[in-house]
């Protein structure tokens, strides 16, 4: 186990109590969501990052669980030290509805008929799955995320989340996918769905306790999907036209080359940690995703808060650049704050579970490059300069704060009053509080960085700053406890 990973981890599992209604109009009842968190959550509940897994992805992102071989999925970026830090960020990650790996899906037990779901389970939707989301995320007490952050299917649903849930996360990241799907994304899919339900074993999808599996179809599903995965280039690098086992092609039906074998072991190997029900929801849940309005994506993103990076591979052609360029059109026709980062590289779309190096850059400045405004308190208690120094002692002493703005009845700052002020107050016998407040009030704005307010709050020997507009009106403070997570020197 390297030094930076999380270490052993374990799987657990939230209980919703109420029935969730779907984007279909059904509904489903006692959903079980399986997760697993790294890190701690702050005092302060908002050092929270959600991770949005793809389409054979489960909760285990990062760690390892005990007697496994391997670490989780995205094991390259999340730990200590890495651009989703654990020692910084509480990061959750839960498979998605419709799963196969602990969440509720069609190989659960139906409570009302005692057997598994099978096709009787309903249709779901990225958007269902993100409002699944959304009840765990309420479970931990959480206002407001971080960040959610998501490749492939899993950046489809980090794209609902901003959509959806526009005031819930500061920072979203959307890798490696789309805004809606596209006809040649939903034809592979289709071929991949022919291919299970044409399996004799597929039995309807009432296969489960049974010695027969629809492996060959789902085999070959798997075998269909992970081409798309890869590029051209990556195949000739990997594979070329290379034979397998053997010097000289054999002119029958046998497998001659190396990719032939590549992909048969890709097939045999999803077959043993996969369901093939869940691979027929989640792929048509995948195929059902469009987040345009009135076939306008500009529309359907009016209503986003957050910040956004967007994040293409070069070498994609399931999810090309262009895609990933339709979103950054469509947020900057709305004047969203939205980055663009492309990723060099030979992969295909596998690269955003691949390139340790590139990945690590983009997210850790992504993350770190953070504003007052991402940090600020909005909810702030004022006083105005005619208030008595009693008044301001009870504030202080009932809020549990050290520091409160004065402002006029238009809320423009004028001062401030600290607890050491009023420690003034009682040794000048004071009791007007414009007598001791202080008038030369530092502040910052909310554009400014969090680097540079940490180190302004530093030099001036001041532990929290107003955050005023261009008209010196009061929009929140912030202070040296918000950000001591996020910058070193205060940690």
């Amino acid at each position: 186990m390297k030094k930076e990973s999380v270490g052993v981890v374990q799987t657990k599992y939230y209980n919703i109590e109420e029935p969730i209604e779907l984007e279909s109009g059904k509904t489903l009842d006692n959903i079980t969501v399986a997760y697993e968190t790294y890190g701690e959550l702050n005092r302060e509940k908002d050092n929270a990052i959600l991770i949005c897994h793809a389409l054979s992805g489960d909760a285990h992102a990062a760690g390892w669980h005990e007697g496994d071989k391997k670490p989780g999925w995205w094991e390259i970026v999340i730990g200590p030290g890495k651009a989703l830090d654990s020692e910084k960020y509480f990061i959750i990650c839960s498979n998605v509805l419709g799963g196969c790996k602990g969440t509720t899906g069609p190989s659960s037990i139906n409570p009302k008929t005692g057997k598994e779901y099978g096709i009787d389970f309903p249709v779901i939707t990225i958007k269902d799955m993100v409002n699944v989301q959304k009840k765990l995320v309420d479970a931990f007490g959480i206002d407001k995320l971080a960040a959610v952050v998501g490749g492939s299917m899993g950046g489809m649903q980090t794209l609902q989340w901003i959509v959806s849930y526009p005031e819930m996360m500061k920072k979203a990241v959307a890798i490696a996918t789309t805004a809606r799907s596209s006809p040649q994304q939903i034809a592979f899919n289709e071929v991949g769905r022919q291919s299970i339900v044409g399996d004799p074993n597929w039995n309807g999808g009432n296969y489960y306790g049974t010695d027969k599996i629809p492996k060959e179809g789902l085999s070959v599903a798997r075998m269909i999907a992970h081409i798309t995965y890869l590029s051209d280039e990556s195949m000739y690098l990997k594979f070329g036209r290379d034979l397998q086992d053997k010097d000289e092609i054999t002119y029958d039906l046998s497998m001659d080359f190396q990719v032939e074998s590549y992909l048969h072991h890709q097939g045999a190997s999803f077959v043993k940690r996969f369901d093939a029900n869940s691979y027929l929801y989640i792929t048509k849940a995948v195929d059902l995703f469009d987040l345009a309005q009135n076939n306008s994506l500009i529309d359907g993103l009016k209503d986003v808060k957050a910040k956004v990076e967007i994040i293409s591979v070069d070498s994609d052609w399931l999810y090309p650049v262009e895609q990933g360029t339709e979103i950054l059109t469509a947020l900057n026709a709305n004047d969203v704050e939205v980055s663009f980062s492309e990723l060099k590289s030979n992969y295909g779309h596998d690269a955003f579970l691949l390139e340790k190096g590139q990945l690590n850059y983009i997210l850790s400045k992504f993350l770190s490059d953070n504003i007052v405004e991402d940090l600020m308190i909005t909810d702030v208690v004022t006083i105005t300069e005619q208030a008595q120094i009693e008044e301001a002692a009870k504030l202080m002493f009932n809020l549990n704060v050290t520091h409160i703005p004065v402002v006029t009845n238009g809320k423009k700052l004028i001062g401030i009053v600290t607890s050491w002020d009023l420690s003034k107050a009682i040794a000048t016998n004071s009791n007007d509080l414009k007598e001791i407040m202080t008038k030369t009030v530092k502040f910052c704005h909310a554009d400014d960085s969090i680097e540079s307010t940490a180190r302004r709050m530093r030099k001036l020997d001041i532990s929290c700053l107003p955050v005023v507009d261009d008209d010196f009106k009061l929009k929140g403070i912030i202070s040296t406890d918000q950000i001591s997570h996020l910058v070193s020197e205060y940690r």
